[in-house]
Order: structure tokens, then C-alpha cells, then sequence
């Protein structure tokens, strides 16, 4: 059996990708909103075939930030980032994922984006207001349970800035 004079056919995967990609082309939104369920239906294929596309397809290191919300009413929001920006971007959110949060260290590179220019000073002073100790010292939680709090919203600040700004 020979293949040779034979197409390459796009696989599923190529499909689903081409598709989100014209989606966010076309829009004129800085993301796209879709549904699992009615891609995988258009699709005719399993929503987990969905999330195999958005993990491998559209990760931050392809310039893609991907959020999803599960559930009957659940939705994935697809955002492009400009390429060109990824690298500090990336940086930054392994910086901050897998370690123990340290404010200090945080503020450092904060300093660094902003010299840098990928924040603006506003931007940097917003986000070492997130950081500072004394915002949580009436609270009484434990120094653990702070920086966890202090992780998280900074985490998620980082990712609202990554959106609205590319």
C-alpha cells in the first residue's frame, strides 16, 4: 500500500485550533468566549478532546491565556497575547506558581518590570499594595495563612493585567 499522491487530512486537533483561531481573529474583543459543550458538539467529539486543544494548543508559551469557569452556565475564555510580551509574562507567573510567596522578592521583580517597562508605576504601586503585610495584620490570620491570601490575589491581579493589557 503506497500514500504516496495521498493529502495529509488535518487531524481533529488542527481542526478545533484552526477554528478558536479564526474565532479570535474575527473578534473584536481582546478574547473569545466559547462553551465546551457546543465545541465538542460542533466538533462531534468528547469536551475532554476540548481541554486536550486549550492545553497544548493555547498555553501561555503559544501567547494564549486560557480561563474557564465549569458548571451548566461554564464558559473558556481564549485571550491573545501579543507575542512579544509572553517571555516577561511567563517570568512572572513562574515566579510567583510552585514556591513559597515571598513579598520581598515579589517587590523586586516588580521593580524589574517596571524598569523594564512591561508595568507601569501605577500598576507596580497597585500590586505592592496587594503584598504589603500590614493590609492583612488585623485580620489574625497566621503568617502562613497571609501569604497564601497575599499569593493568590497577586496571582490573580497578574492575570487581569495580562488580559487587559495585551
Amino acid at each position: 500500500m503506497s500514500w504516496e499522491g495521498q493529502t495529509n487530512m488535518p487531524n481533529l486537533t488542527d481542526c478545533i485550533e484552526e477554528y478558536i483561531k479564526k474565532l479570535l481573529a474575527l473578534s473584536t474583543e481582546r478574547y473569545i468566549e466559547i462553551q465546551r459543550r457546543e465545541l465538542a458538539s460542533k466538533f462531534a467529539c468528547v469536551p475532554s478532546q476540548i481541554n486536550y486543544v486549550l492545553e497544548r494548543r493555547f498555553s501561555l508559551e503559544r501567547g494564549y491565556l486560557v480561563e474557564s469557569r465549569r458548571g451548566g452556565g461554564g464558559w473558556i475564555r481564549i485571550y491573545r497575547i501579543h507575542q512579544g510580551h509572553v517571555q516577561p509574562w511567563r517570568e512572572v507567573i513562574n515566579s510567583i506558581n510552585g514556591r513559597v510567596f515571598e513579598p520581598a522578592k515579589t517587590r523586586q521583580l516588580l521593580k524589574r518590570m517596571h524598569e523594564e517597562k512591561i508595568i507601569s508605576m501605577r500598576e507596580a504601586r497597585l500590586l505592592e499594595a496587594v503584598i504589603r503585610d500590614r493590609v492583612y495584620d488585623s485580620y489574625g490570620m497566621s503568617r502562613e495563612q497571609v501569604r497564601k491570601l497575599q499569593h493568590k490575589l497577586f496571582s490573580e491581579a497578574m492575570e487581569e493585567l495580562l488580559k487587559v493589557g495585551y
